[in-house]
């Protein structure tokens, strides 16, 4: 699969001041004033603020970002509306984005929205391929932005959309945007009763979008403009999906996953009661003393390094957004190469990619050694904003978050799941009831198997040691540097390195061969770094990791294991689970909550279809169905 890397936008403006695109050769807004237009074409158009008034969700979906100007009054205006929808979804597209340094010049010419400009500015993602999701006043405002080619990603995307603001560059100038192929995306979103508005009355726009059952009409133009065209969805399909009614939800399992996944329910209002067998969040193969965050990148772009690169993203931001409470350094990581052939394939990539700097650089050996104050041999990728997390800290500091709405029971042991009318009953070992809920999320790590439920589920229990070595014998590190192993700064006054993985192994034990093997690898990665170190001298931590057969985790609605008829497997109503992550809980953890909480709630999901389906835990049904 070839890979195409992100062009982004270059401000240019024109001599009157109007920005303005030389790829395009169109201006941003009219010259006439922007704010004014994006009121009087895009919201007045779609009959807003008041469509929005006293709803719980109202999802809007514009068809090119261009400077923000649309979302900002569109923000500026839900924020004054008293009756305003209690969350506002805004997703948008934009195949070229701007960097948040143009932005701010752009968005100097509109005072107005100043307070709003910086907050966005904040919370602006690297320009990088993918979906990125930012939340914004407080939480209520959520931006999904989708970086990539419109008539490739609205594919891609998975949301029902209240409103369209469709505001491309003009049909001639960038004539895929006004597509028959783009208006079949539209109207696969749009919900029942959807509108429409945009500047445009070309005829192919009009007879585009009659033909997948919009009802059109001119109204008067904006600033001299004659026409402007409002539209409104008149199919009636009925909606995929309908919210719980009663919110609240079981979650089994007090590790990141389960942690996460309980404050984001939180956050949308659900009443949680976490159960966990060990004595606190984090008492199980989230227990380490820090684990490393990083993405995985590869020069075709695969499903692991897109779902690694937003997994990564998503937890940078919730890391920020939870604050201090969470123990943890963006110090940087270096990947290092092992031999010539492996450099040479990380510089072809970073070429490939061509991601910014701040989120990925190949270093040589010169500048790797420089970084380490010691001479290596190879050089590698280096991730600026990668680095080391607590888990017990992150778990700790989620169910903070999650405030009164969450419950923690801990030494409490789940020894069957049983659905009963009501919803779901977590049961004991004697039979008798923990909790009951309409709803039930297993993030039971590697012990998820062992519920009836999950038993068809092909998850294996990875044993892992890591070992733990006093810093102050140690060479001083300022990365984490991974690759043959990986070994972080010191922390508590102690370098942690690992791990060791060995499938169906059941022993708690600490192993004295298994840190000789950390050791081994460290003395590859590092030469020189442990010198002296014995093995029979060092303390470490045994965990288990749940994995699945493709690496990738496993995250939705429970399939009954029963035969799929078709395409269409049989779920389990009610019942979700979070689980597969491996070594890579600290990078997916976040995102897999968000969409886990997305998918339970019917919100647009934070993620590309195609990367949904690849971690449903459906999909291993289906592929033996397929042979």
């Amino acid at each position: 699969m070839s890979f195409t890397p992100l062009q982004p936008a270059t401000l240019t403006r024109q001599p009157d001041g109007t920005p303005y695109s030389p790829d395009y050769g169109d201006v941003y807004h009219s010259a006439a004033g922007g704010p004014a237009q994006a009121r009087a074409v895009f919201l007045a158009g779609n009959d807003l603020p008041q469509r929005w008034q006293g709803r719980e969700r109202f999802v809007i979906l514009e068809t090119g970002f261009g400077l923000g100007l649309n979302f900002l009054a569109t923000w500026a205006a839900w924020a004054a509306d008293p009756q305003g929808a209690t969350t506002l979804h805004f997703v948008s597209v934009e195949k070229h984005p701007f960097s948040a340094d143009d932005l701010a010049i752009a968005h100097a010419a509109w005072p107005e929205f100043a307070a709003l400009s910086a907050e966005l500015r904040t919370h602006w993602p690297p320009l990088l391929p993918g979906v990125h999701r930012l939340l914004l006043a407080g939480g209520k405002l959520i931006l999904t932005l989708v970086f990539g080619d419109a008539c490739a990603t609205l594919k891609k995307i998975d949301a029902k959309v209240d409103a369209f603001y469709l505001d491309g560059f003009s049909p001639a100038k960038n004539p895929e945007l006004w597509s028959p192929p783009l208006f079949k995306a539209i109207a696969r979103l749009a919900a029942p009763g959807a509108t429409l508005a945009t500047w445009s009355v070309a005829a192919a726009v009009r007879q585009g979008l009659a033909a997948v059952e919009f009802d059109l009409e001119k109204r008067p133009g904006f600033a001299g403009k004659r026409d402007m065209l409002v539209g409104r969805y008149r199919s009636r399909k009925p909606l995929r999906h309908t919210p719980p009614a009663e919110r609240r939800a079981i979650v089994i399992g007090a590790g990141i996953a389960g942690c996460l996944a309980a404050e984001r329910l939180a956050a949308r209002g659900w009443q949680v009661t976490m159960l966990e067998a060990g004595d606190g969040p984090g008492s199980g193969a989230s227990g380490n003393l820090a684990g490393v965050v990083r993405p995985h990148p590869s020069i075709d772009d695969n499903p692991i390094a897109r779902l690694t690169r937003a997994g990564f993203l998503a937890a940078l931001q919730t890391l920020r957004r939870l604050g201090p409470a969470v123990r943890w350094a963006a110090c940087g990581t270096l990947h290092l190469a092992v031999d010539a052939e492996q450099e040479v394939m990380q510089q072809r990539t970073v070429a490939a990619l061509g991601f910014p700097d701040s989120h990925l650089q190949f270093l040589d050996a010169a500048a790797v050694s420089q970084r380490l104050g010691r001479t290596q041999a190879f050089g590698g990728w280096y991730f600026p904003e990668a680095g080391w997390v607590q888990p017990p800290s992150l778990c700790r500091a989620a169910l903070a978050a999650g405030g009164s709405a969450i419950t923690l029971r801990t030494q409490t042991a789940v020894a069957r799941i049983e659905r009963h009318a009501g919803g779901w009953q977590a049961l004991a070992s004697n039979g008798g009831l923990i909790a009951e809920a309409p709803l039930m999320i297993i993030a039971a790590g590697h012990e998820a198997t062992r519920l009836t439920q999950l038993a068809w589920l092909p998850q294996r229990a990875a044993r892992g040691q890591v070992s733990h070595l006093e810093a102050t014998g140690l060479p001083p590190l300022a990365h984490v540097v991974s690759g043959h192993g990986y070994v972080t700064p010191a922390v508590d006054g102690l370098c942690c390195i690992g791990a060791t993985h060995k499938l169906d192994d059941p022993g708690t034990e600490e192993r004295i061969a298994d840190h000789t093997k950390n050791l081994e690898r460290i003395a590859t990665l590092l030469p020189g770094f442990i010198d002296g170190i014995a093995p029979e001298s060092l303390h470490g931590r045994v965990g288990f990791r749940p994995v699945s057969p493709d690496r990738l985790p496993m995250v939705g609605p429970v399939p009954t294991g029963a035969p799929p008829s078709g395409r269409h497997l049989p779920m389990q109503e009610g019942l979700w689970c979070v689980q597969g992550f491996g070594a890579r809980g600290i990078v997916w953890s976040a995102l897999m909550a968000e969409l886990l909480a997305c998918q339970i709630e019917g919100e647009p999901l934070p993620l590309e279809h195609d990367l949904v389906q690849a971690v449903a835990p459906g999909r291993f049904l289906l592929r033996k169905l397929e042979g």
